[in-house]
């Protein structure tokens, strides 16, 4: 089959691979349909570099049609429409009982130390194959797809996979109460849909940051408040400002690792992207940093008592962070890899309901087959001609 394999750095392309098969009695194997490219495998093409291999498939948002199941699969079987979430849970261990689906016991990634497999997501979650290909085998499949209806787009139900749970996990953890104030900082696809889930569930008063004109202008049409990084010498200032010089009661913070502003990181990523992968690999699992300017923003602008949601990734061990002001400030914080499949009762409903109330159908907007996703990475990478989304069919 064609896939889309990690080459090198700023190096992907789409090569010939071996066909998915049925391997254990969990398993499912889907002809995908759709599969898009998120920021996080944005992570990829530039900073973890360390932890893939040549040949590696990528991708973690993908659905399809079964074409096939293991004897253990019963929910699902051939023919039915599914949505593949990102992280691989068995629904049935101690985490995943607890609604900790990022956590599962069952395929966590105990070697490196770290939590539930993903697709497509380097050494450190396992070095699953990724769904931006043709077919995608599925482990768990017993418990992890998601049966969507025939009858609506795509795109209504791809971003189930991935962007619409994390976003609705970061507005949840945000804990805005009520009458009150939510930022979110960054307007990639993570942080447009948490704006439009948290008008959807009531947050009184919703302010987009970001620096990028059209995700800006996306923004402001869906009825957010917007502020624009190029207007401000200080955005948490600014943000302070705006809200009667107490502060948000929540900030979301929807960037990540490779934020704006940041030159330190910046140069350290790139000092550890020029050694060898055996050097490269433990300085940047037990020494990295990120690039913390959006993460300090988020905690400098909450006002105090307030609660800070982070949603960016972030790799980083030796991040420096300012203690003394999130401790005295009195800051709540949560953080972590999305639990889809704890939020899906709660989102389907609304993906599917009539007129498409958080704008799902019109949020990508580039649509490309999946031999031209190298130059679909290229474009998102560089957030060139407009482009807030993209979405790969095979």
């Amino acid at each position: 089959m064609r896939a889309l394999t990690w080459q090198g750095k700023r190096d992907v392309q789409v090569t010939d691979v071996p066909d998915p098969r049925i391997e254990q009695p969990t398993d499912a194997v889907i002809k995908v349909t759709s599969t898009a490219i998120c920021g996080s495998d944005l992570h990829l093409y530039e900073v973890l570099g360390p932890f893939l291999s040549p040949g590696d498939v990528l991708g973690h948002e993908t659905m399809g049609v079964v074409e096939e199941v293991g004897s253990d699969v019963h929910h699902i079987a051939p023919g039915d429409r599914v949505v593949v979430p990102f992280n691989i849970s068995c629904g049935s261990c101690w985490m995943c009982s607890r609604g900790l689906f990022a956590q599962c016991e069952t395929t966590q990634v105990r070697d490196q130390g770290k939590g539930a497999a993903l697709f497509g997501y380097t050494s450190l979650y396992g070095s699953v194959p990724g769904g931006q290909a043709e077919y995608l085998r599925v482990p768990q499949a017993q418990f992890g797809p998601i049966k969507v209806p025939d009858d609506v787009p795509d795109e209504r139900v791809l971003y189930l996979s991935d962007i619409l749970p994390t976003a609705w996990q970061g507005v949840a953890y945000a804990d805005v109460p009520e009458g009150g104030t939510l930022a979110v900082i960054g307007l990639g696809p993570v942080g447009q849909l948490a704006t439009r889930v948290a008008q959807h569930l009531g947050v009184e008063r919703v302010i987009g940051v970001d620096i990028v004109p059209e995700r800006l202008a996306l923004a402001a049409a869906h009825g957010v408040e917007t502020l624009s990084l190029d207007d401000v010498d200080d955005v948490a200032a600014a943000l302070i400002d705006l809200t009667g010089s107490r502060g948000p009661d929540s900030v979301m913070e929807a960037v990540g690792m490779e934020a704006h502003g940041s030159p330190r990181g910046k140069l350290a990523h790139a000092a550890v992207g020029m050694l060898p992968d055996a050097i490269a690999k433990p300085l940047a699992d037990k020494a990295a940093i990120d690039r913390l300017d959006a993460l300090h923003t988020a905690i400098k602008a909450t006002r105090r008592g307030g609660t800070v949601s982070v949603s960016g990734v972030y790799g980083g061990e030796l991040d420096p962070m300012p203690m003394m002001e999130m401790f005295d400030r009195g800051l709540q914080l949560r953080m972590g890899q999305c639990h889809v499949k704890r939020w899906i009762d709660d989102i389907l409903p609304v993906a599917l309901a009539d007129g498409d109330p958080l704008g799902l159908e019109s949020l990508a907007t580039h649509h490309l087959p999946l031999e031209e996703a190298p130059q679909g990475y290229e474009t998102f990478q560089h957030k060139a001609d407009g482009c807030v989304k993209v979405v790969l069919q095979p």
